[in-house]
């Protein structure tokens, strides 16, 4: 890893997918369930859970950048946007600072809705790298 080094990765969430995370979080608001519901709200229809938008961060960075063996240590982030189910995102992730000493890197983690380009989390993981960095 180096400094300014970024890695994208494309991906959309389901319906049941959202059902699926909404039994296991325990979050049941009918904001992410509910079409009727959400009908009423400013988002008129159902939008993800925001962890469930952010879960992807977990996910790349315990499999495939860096990958398997780094510690997942701190994570911020900032919801500036509805996500909603079938629609395609871009997670990008950005290596901002290494602590070589450490063996931590800080990694500015974002989500980008593919079809308009705003940002809709946005954020910064702190790991420790799996192998020693650059």
């Amino acid at each position: 890893m180096e400094i300014g080094q970024t890695y994208k990765h494309q991906f959309v969430f389901s319906q049941d997918q959202v059902n699926d995370f909404a039994q296991v979080s325990g979050d049941t608001n009918p904001l992410h369930l509910d079409p009727e519901f959400a009908a009423t709200t400013p988002f008129k229809k159902p939008i993800m859970h925001g962890f469930l938008g952010g879960s992807i961060f977990s996910m790349v960075l315990g499999t495939k950048f860096p990958g398997p063996g780094s510690v997942y240590l701190k994570q911020a982030m900032e919801f500036l946007r509805p996500m909603f189910v079938d629609q395609n995102y871009e997670a990008i992730f950005t290596v901002k600072e290494i602590d070589i000493a450490k063996n931590r890197v800080l990694i500015e983690t974002k989500i980008i809705d593919s079809q308009t380009g705003k940002t809709t989390i946005s954020g910064e993981a702190l790991i420790m790298n799996k192998e020693q960095v650059k």
